[in-house]
């Protein structure tokens, strides 16, 4: 241990390339461990099937640094990865061939909107199923149950510092800031967060008839009645991208949240009720009480109040800390637009939180605007 420690701890200068700075070992390890999982996971190459345009180059920037990602739709995509040696990917739940893995966004995602095609600067993976889809199996789940079973010390201690610095620099999946509105005082808060009723994550995970944004709230108000109610609109419903809005929304809740940003919307609540939303899981990682009235993935752990029960596989029983730990660092690949090179959780929450951030361009968002109304005309989005 000693010679271990001489050679490797106190000889050696090691070097933060995201931070262009000397560091310690760990944020040293934890730059290595990031080159290296790129390295196993995409060195037979990737073809991606049935990509939208605007994905493919975040993609290739990703995935595609070992062997240039080849972009293909239906069969020819699974013929061409089965003939070249290939690893077959799909968007979310779109429709896979046998073996496929499925990619989506992290759950730190960016600085703006998927919606507005701001890059991700973070991806999942995930071969068995994806985390939002609770009617089978994830990759997500295996970590979570694995992580239950007992994190290493450094592990644990590493989960722990970046969640308080996650915390303190306020950070969420989208950090769009924005200021509150005043307040009532004097009563119980309940933060009531809007979603995209088109996500798969609602078309998946709601259950029964509660499947919108008004039914959420009017249910929210009646378990409720002498709550104050904070409803929070989600922002690309708020931008017009997405469906979802309540314009009568102030019938069931006592402040309309509108272009309040996530973080300071969570610090103004005492819980969080919600079908599937992410912010759930937001406010988990704050220590808030959290209701869910359909099945997340962060839901039947133990961890949340589950009124629209939970997948009974579920059995694992994780703290706080090793949920974060596969959510935020076992299961995403980050990816850093500053180097260009796969990255560490910690790079990615510091990027965000001192803003060195690539912008995107101007024609984004007039793009998806584009997008939003000719969704469903696959044909203008793939070639």
């Amino acid at each position: 241990m000693q010679l271990f420690a001489g050679a490797m701890l106190l000889y050696p200068h090691w070097y933060d390339p995201f931070g262009d700075r000397l560091c310690d070992w760990e944020t040293a390890c934890a730059a290595l461990e990031a080159e290296v999982r790129a390295w196993r996971e995409d060195r037979r190459g990737w073809v991606a099937a049935n990509m939208r345009l605007w994905k493919r180059r975040p993609l290739q920037a990703v995935f595609g640094r070992e062997r240039p990602m080849v972009f293909a739709e239906g069969q020819r995509a699974a013929d061409r990865a089965a003939r070249d040696g290939r690893r077959l990917m799909v968007w979310g739940m779109g429709e896979a061939p046998p073996g496929a893995v499925r990619v989506e966004d992290g759950f730190l995602r960016s600085r703006g909107l998927g919606a507005e095609l701001v890059p991700p600067l973070s991806l999942v993976l995930d071969d068995l199923g994806i985390y939002y889809d609770p009617s089978r199996e994830s990759r997500f789940e295996r970590l979570v149950a694995e992580a239950a079973r007992g994190l290493a010390p450094d592990e644990r201690e590493r989960t722990e510092r970046l969640l308080e610095r996650l915390i303190a620099a306020g950070l969420t999946k989208y950090n769009l800031s924005g200021p509150l509105p005043p307040l009532p005082e004097g009563r119980r808060r309940i933060l009531v967060p809007g979603q995209v009723e088109d996500d798969a994550s609602i078309r998946l995970g709601a259950v029964g008839t509660l499947r919108t944004n008004r039914a959420l709230l009017e249910a929210v108000r009646a378990a409720n009645p002498d709550a104050v109610i904070l409803w929070k609109p989600h922002p690309d419903t708020e931008a017009g991208l997405r469906p979802g809005a309540v314009p009568d929304a102030g019938r069931w809740a006592d402040a309309i949240l509108d272009r309040v940003g996530a973080a300071e919307a969570l610090a103004a609540a005492d819980e969080v009720w919600t079908l599937t939303s992410t912010m759930g899981f937001e406010a988990l990682l704050r220590g808030r009480r959290v209701v869910c009235l359909g099945q997340p993935f962060y839901a039947g752990w133990g961890l949340t109040e589950d009124r629209a029960g939970a997948p009974a596989r579920r059995t694992a029983r994780p703290d706080r800390i090793a949920l974060a730990h596969a959510a935020l660092i076992a299961y995403p690949r980050y990816h850093d637009p500053v180097t260009g090179r796969p990255c560490p959780a910690e790079a990615v929450v510091e990027r965000l939180a001192t803003g060195r951030l690539p912008h995107p361009g101007r024609a984004n968002r007039a793009l998806a605007k584009v997008q939003g109304v000719f969704a469903s005309q696959a044909w203008l989005w793939r070639r």
